[in-house]
């Protein structure tokens, strides 16, 4: 046991997006050992270089390639402790608006692909382990124009609840993240702009958008053996947007 807590093998697929490439750092810098998924092959080769890390280019949609990654990491390393999906996609639409090949491509990426990888590791670790999904704040909050990403985020939590139930006999622990806005590529459109950025930081209480660090530390720690008893919970990191409901900082003060 103590070898296997030493230097834990994880996969992380999207790994080369803003949380995906902050984690993984994070991860290898602990001693990690790390098999990393992306469609992006020039920046997953980059960074997999940086890390002394096997990567394994892929599309996350089709769940036989997600497969392929996870036998690829048996096959190197023999076990696999720990598997994070970082895959998503960030679209603001009213309903009215998303065509019909938007909202299937939202739900593919976001959905389909977390569903995908409870799959893969529910063949490939029988031993246990943890599972991390990543959910939205917008799944637990009424954001405007959420509609398909909130659609797939809530699901993300279902899947992560049933999941966790299902697969608790085998040892297998699978708990969701849900962050807030964080700056990172995939937001760009909306942290780019002085005006809207100023908005999203006046809607989240702590009065700031997220960091990728900051989701990546609460993705660390759920894979850890520290969190062995925790598992089909859904934790908020969302400066507060979730749950609080402040003064206004002028009357607070």
């Amino acid at each position: 046991m103590a070898e296997r807590d030493a230097n834990p093998v994880y996969v992380v697929l999207g790994a080369t997006g803003g949380i995906g490439s902050e984690l993984s750092r994070r991860l290898a810098k602990g001693g990690a050992r790390l098999v990393l998924g992306a469609r992006d092959g020039e920046r997953l080769r980059s960074l997999a270089a940086e890390l002394d890390a096997l990567c394994v280019g892929l599309d996350a949609t089709k769940p036989e390639e997600v497969d392929r990654v996870f036998a690829r990491a048996v096959e190197e390393f023999g076990r696999i402790d720990g598997a994070v999906n970082c895959v998503g996609s960030f679209m603001l639409k009213p309903a009215h608006l998303t065509k019909d090949d938007e909202w299937a491509e939202t739900m593919s990426l976001n959905l389909g692909t977390a569903f995908g990888t409870v799959k893969a590791a529910a063949n490939h670790m029988p031993e246990g382990g943890s599972v991390v999904l990543l959910s939205s704040v917008a799944a637990r909050v009424g954001l405007a124009n959420h509609e398909a990403v909130a659609a797939a985020k809530a699901g993300v939590i279902g899947l992560a609840i049933s999941a966790a139930t299902t697969y608790l006999p085998r040892g297998l622990r699978i708990n969701a993240v849900a962050p807030g806005l964080v700056q990172t590529p995939m937001t760009r459109k909306i942290t780019a702009s002085e005006t809207s950025r100023t908005a999203s930081e006046e809607l989240h209480p702590m009065g700031r958008l997220g960091e990728p660090g900051d989701i990546a530390a609460a993705i660390s720690w759920l894979l850890a053996p520290e969190a062995g008893w925790i598992t089909g919970q859904v934790f908020g990191v969302d400066g507060g947007l979730s749950t609080l409901h402040p003064m206004p900082r002028r009357a607070a003060r």
